[in-house]
């Protein structure tokens, strides 16, 4: 249960921890170097027995013209504990949604301890993606 500007808002789960898995920095760009930059994320939510998931968060940012001059990648893993009859759907997004921002904070931190502009990673529109679900137990697949 979360206060916010008067308004009661009731979660689905919590953020247990969290941890940078993985990191890539490449930056072979000469001083003064304009870029275009481009970013993909990827995101996977795995279940475990007592309410309990695990999501990881793969955001990858590049040089468009030249990926081996500018490249960061950072796997953020994520433990959540979720309330029983939460659909992982919901709970999909709802965690992606609570790991971008940390997401977002270590990459600007890591581009502006670099030396460089700090580089601020855009929102993904994530409410109106496709959420594909595959259940291992049953090889289901849903959309």
């Amino acid at each position: 249960l979360k206060f916010l500007r008067r308004k009661i808002i009731l979660t689905d789960f919590t953020l247990k921890t969290f941890r940078v898995n993985d990191v890539s920095f490449v930056n072979r760009l000469v001083p003064n170097t304009k870029i275009e930059i481009g970013n993909k994320y990827s995101y996977n939510v795995g279940y475990s027995k007592n309410n309990i998931c695990r999501g990881e968060f793969t955001a990858e940012i590049f040089d468009k013209n030249n990926s081996d001059n500018f490249y960061i990648k950072v796997v953020l893993v994520g433990v959540f504990s979720f309330n029983e009859g939460t659909k992982k759907e919901k709970l999909h997004v709802d965690t992606f949604k609570a790991l971008f921002p940390i997401v977002r904070s270590y990459i600007i931190t890591l581009t502006s301890n670099a030396g460089i502009p700090p580089v601020i990673i855009p929102n993904a529109d994530i409410d109106n993606q496709d959420i594909y679900r595959v259940d291992l137990n049953n090889n289901n697949r849903e959309s």
